[in-house]
């Protein structure tokens, strides 16, 4: 018979009942919950913790215990505990000791089989399954991974279990664990709200890191993540077999390392994306793994309806693309593929170094992104490019993966626009490490443009720092233009018209307007001409 709860303060006693199994009062699974709830060690179900015996049984039977009692905290004490499949029960938190480690075991049929759906989707088994995991729960509640333990998942390549795979669960929290070697998406969520993922490191990850998944209401702050794929990357896929939108996002205080996206909404995009805010991150390259290929990418290619999304206070080192954003018509789980919509978003504050491809923002023909705000960005890039790359005209690829690099090189150097209504940009400052002959900056097909402050180098020989290509209402003020700009500002095609240039100071320019023959004499009118 199971001794009744007992309240204990001697931090030896509580060693020994960790080691021993007897239960206690604790707030270790709710601290915020009033009532005391019980705490049982692996050990006293027989978990041995070498490292060699597989302790699958004897960890899946105290957390099956704890459950039965109505709930509580199961503690690893240190040691190296070798498993498979454990199923996450509710009211249950486990609780990793510092030098405890959950070790996945290296054979396949220790793991759960993949689920069987009742629908067919497009998305790829990383995405779509959550039963092939080292720790899954699906439909459970009031459940926690906490403590300073780590889960090891054993992998030296991708392709393989979750460590932590959460489907349709609620009420989660995630904190202060390190997660290493996992061989695909560390820590999975599907239709999983009220999360919070607080102080955990990621390290060594083959896939990618968090990936909030149709999930709403969640919280990632002050983690550490070094993967190989996207670092932080919510999604709204199909893989529930209903449209369901990520909402109420936040993550904040994070340093990511990755060789793909540090940031990223998408690619999976089926459902929308609202209200979410991300700040204060640091994006940096992992040693042995080529750089970042962008450090902030909003991407809506499967009809997502992105709108609402603010992202501030991000430091990047060698992103190829600081900033991406996408919006296209892969289609994918559409009948017939049909774009969303990609509006309201503010970036702010971003200092990024040794960029390789201009910040892109990209509509499709008859679709633009809208409604777009970057503001206070200073981009150095690596540079080089030749004059012939100002004429590059990059191909449309509606229905394409949304890479940054997806349109290869680009005519501009510091920023790309294409296909964008009410854009605003303020405080832009570029910088390039070797001499670049393209132009600073393009903008092709945009209606309502507001640049204030724009600040560009120019080189002997090079285009211009402005070129606009069908821009209806462009307002461009408070610039000073660099040295020998020639020209100041490039205006072609045959829809251009309503731009103004006020406030500026333009004096240094060997040009201020280069106008194409196509381009009205009306359309164009500069202060002081």
């Amino acid at each position: 018979m199971r001794p009744n709860p007992t309240t204990v303060s001697s931090p030896a006693l509580l060693i020994l009942i960790a080691l021993t199994g007897l239960p206690l009062a604790s707030g270790l699974a709710r601290a915020a919950d009033s009532a005391p709830a019980a705490a049982y060690s692996v050990r006293a179900h027989g978990a041995v913790g070498d490292g060699q015996a597989k302790d699958t049984a004897a960890i899946q039977a105290t957390m099956d215990a704890c459950a039965q009692s109505g709930g509580g905290t199961v503690l690893f004490p240190p040691g190296r505990y070798l498993s498979g499949s454990l199923h996450l029960k509710s009211h249950v938190t486990l609780h990793l000791d510092a030098g405890a480690v959950l070790l996945g075991s290296k054979e396949e049929t220790d793991y759960d089989p993949y689920e069987k759906l009742e629908f067919e989707n497009d998305s790829d088994n990383e995405t779509t399954y959550f039963h092939h995991a080292l720790i899954w729960g699906e439909e459970v509640e009031d459940i926690g991974i906490i403590g300073r333990g780590e889960i090891d998942s054993n992998r030296e390549k991708r392709g393989g279990p979750k460590p932590i795979a959460l489907k349709r669960c609620r009420h989660v929290t995630i904190r202060d664990i390190t997660i290493r070697n996992a061989p695909n998406y560390c820590i999975s969520m599907l239709g999983t709200d009220y999360v919070n993922i607080d102080g955990v490191s990621l390290l060594n990850g083959y896939c990618d890191g968090i990936d909030p998944d149709c999930c709403r209401h969640v919280r990632i702050s002050n983690c550490h993540i070094e993967t190989w794929d996207d670092a932080i990357v919510p999604k709204a896929s199909f893989s529930l077999g209903e449209v369901r939108s990520t909402e109420y996002l936040t993550v904040t205080n994070c340093q990511l390392g990755t060789a793909c996206n540090a940031f990223k909404l998408g690619t999976e995009s089926r459902g929308d994306f609202k209200y979410i805010t991300v700040s204060n991150c640091v994006v940096f390259p992992i040693p042995g793994y080529r750089p970042p290929m962008s450090g902030i990418a909003i991407e809506s290619v499967d009809g997502s309806h992105i709108d609402g999304v603010a992202v501030s206070n991000f430091s990047m080192l060698e992103a190829d693309m600081p900033i991406f954003i996408r919006l296209g018509n892969r289609g994918r789980d559409m009948e017939t593929p049909t774009p969303g919509t990609l509006r309201n978003v503010l970036i702010s504050n971003v200092v990024a170094r040794d960029a390789t491809y201009a910040c892109t923002l990209a509509g499709i023909p008859g679709h633009p992104v809208e409604n777009i705000s970057l503001s206070d960005i200073r981009v150095t890039y690596r540079g080089g490019a030749g004059r012939g790359a100002a004429e590059i005209d990059p191909p449309e690829r509606v229905a394409a993966y949304p890479n940054p690099n997806m349109f290869k090189q680009l005519p501009a150097d510091g920023l790309f626009c294409r296909h964008a209504a009410n854009l605003t940009l303020r405080n832009i400052q570029v910088v390039c490490t070797e001499t670049d002959l393209r132009h600073a900056t393009v903008f092709e097909d945009v209606e309502g443009l507001n640049i204030d402050n724009l600040c560009a180098p120019f080189a002997g020989g090079a285009a211009s720092i402005i070129r606009f290509d069908g821009v209806r209402g462009g307002f461009v003020r408070g610039c000073v233009a660099a040295s020998g700009a020639d020209p100041f500002l490039l205006v072609r095609g045959p829809g251009s018209e309503g731009i103004r240039l006020s406030g500026n100071d333009l004096s240094r320019a060997s040009r201020v307007l280069e106008r194409a023959a196509e381009v009205g004499e009306t359309a164009v009118w500069v202060e002081g001409e």
